[in-house]
């Protein structure tokens, strides 16, 4: 069966008919991201070679773009998805990879650090493992995802921002009962607070201080794409500010606010 046809028979049987009741109790849209990952379409990006669906931002785009006219809930998860996909396909470990294609595995953005003018998320080494530190707003799928593709300061480089892929069930990282109140209802935005939490060194996703390089080359084309097959009106101000950013230092402070374009399908 292609994806478009197993996508067309999640998209009827499961999707569609819970939209209302989603979006009016607020609910996450669970039995939904289980259908989609049975069907493939949760690892739709990731490489025919690990058993993903070896598709790219249009086929992606497509799948995010018919599941909005039927629940923009559903359609906000998967953006955000689809994008921390894109920077695991590029950076991460061919057993999370694995997993995604498996449809096992949901991972979320977790880009926008604190509250506005707080300082920035951190990150510290000792040995092996590195302590993040970070208040990150506007969580698509916060304490529902299975991952975060997570940014920080960087360990050692002068400037830039790092990128880590986080386990979202990892000890001390905390999600709020009450969300942020950004994207669709329904959607589990919120924030996310690591007081710190623990990863191992090589939960790094590239190199380290290079995540401003991944985030404008890699999330942002694909949050655009994204954006654009839904017909949202407007992208957050931190993306439309990092498009026209005149240089890559500019640019960084930036990106290291850089908000899921999935909030503009509220």
């Amino acid at each position: 069966m292609s994806y478009r046809n197993a996508f067309s028979r999640v998209l009827s049987d499961v999707i569609a008919p819970r939209a209302e009741r989603t979006g009016r109790e607020g609910s996450f849209p669970r039995g939904a991201v289980t259908a989609l990952g049975e069907a493939g379409l949760l690892g739709l990006t990731v490489s025919a070679d690990l058993g993903g669906g070896g598709r790219g931002p249009a086929e992606a785009a497509e799948v995010v773009a018919r599941i909005a006219g039927s629940c923009p809930v559903t359609a906000a998860v998967l953006q955000s998805h689809y994008a921390a996909v894109a920077v695991i396909e590029a950076c991460g470990s061919t057993w999370v990879r694995g997993e995604i294609a498996a449809g096992r595995h949901l991972s979320s953005l977790a880009l926008v650090d604190g509250a506005y003018g707080a300082a920035g998320a951190t990150a510290t080494r000792s040995g092996e493992v590195v302590a993040l530190s970070a208040r990150k707003r506007e969580v698509v799928a916060a304490g529902e995802a299975d991952s975060y593709v997570w940014s920080s300061s960087p360990l050692a480089a002068a400037d830039g921002l790092t990128l880590w892929l986080v386990p979202a069930h990892a000890p001390d990282l905390f999600v709020p009962a009450r969300p942020d109140g950004a994207g669709p209802h329904g959607s589990a935005t919120s924030t996310v607070v690591a007081d710190p939490v623990l990863v191992p060194a090589d939960a790094m996703l590239g190199e380290d201080g290079a995540g401003h390089d991944v985030v404008l080359r890699t999330v942002l084309p694909w949050l655009l794409a994204l954006r654009d097959a839904v017909g949202a009106a407007a992208v957050h101000p931190s993306v439309a500010a990092a498009e026209s950013a005149p240089s890559a230092r500019a640019g960084a402070a930036q990106l290291s606010a850089v908000a899921p374009a999935a909030t503009a399908l509220r």
